[in-house]
């Protein structure tokens, strides 16, 4: 990448469009899980705790991911309805940054998307209690293998406990590393049904 820097007319209108293209381009480049993505949530009390998820969806709508609905950051949303997400994709220099509230997302597209999931990820939703003590290793391997054999011919439904969330993007920065830190920043701010683009101090 040059340190030509960059304008607010090298931009799309639309931040989820400007999104598809760096996202593009974090794909085809050599990065190498361009879809992960940090999660930070808040509890009740604002306690803040962050992670590693993966970006399943990304439409008008927003970013949508996916969890068990009884883990720690399902229980933070629960509470607190609103998030965090940070891209790094440190191949291309660049990073995404975007806020806003939470969304569940609906029982068929949540059923839709766990179809696609590959067998052993479908076994493994319904035997971890994720967040929870774990007894042993071995406890968790007996009840996959257990739900091996009951699910044995046939498609593995959907637990109730599993399902997906969407974070509806009121502000949506994007990020270029550029020498001595003098980076490009330029950040999107929803005003009722527009976006609004400027360009930030590094």
């Amino acid at each position: 990448m040059d340190d030509t820097y960059l304008e607010k007319t090298d931009f799309h209108t639309d931040p989820f469009a400007q999104f598809a293209l760096w996202f593009a381009d974090a794909q085809q480049s050599s990065c190498a899980l361009p879809h992960a993505m940090t999660l930070a949530t808040a509890d009740a009390t604002g306690q803040p705790t962050a992670r590693m998820v993966l970006l399943k969806d990304c439409d008008e709508r927003g970013f949508s991911f996916y969890t068990n609905l009884a883990s720690a950051k399902a229980r933070d949303l629960q509470q607190n309805p609103r998030a965090a997400l940070v891209f790094h994709w440190e191949e291309l220099r660049r990073q995404v940054r975007a806020t806003g509230p939470v969304e569940r997302i609906s029982a068929p597209e949540a059923d839709a998307y766990f179809a696609s999931r590959p067998r052993g990820s479908q076994l493994g939703a319904w035997a971890s209690p994720q967040s929870e003590v774990l007894e042993s290793r071995g406890g968790l391997q007996r009840t996959i293998d257990q739900l091996a054999v009951k699910y044995e011919g046939v498609e593995v439904p959907r637990p109730p406990h599993w399902g997906g969330y969407r974070l509806l993007a009121e502000c949506i920065e994007f990020w270029v590393s550029r020498q001595s830190r003098l980076h490009d920043r330029f950040v999107y701010q929803r005003h009722v049904d527009r976006w609004h683009l400027q360009q930030l101090a590094p």
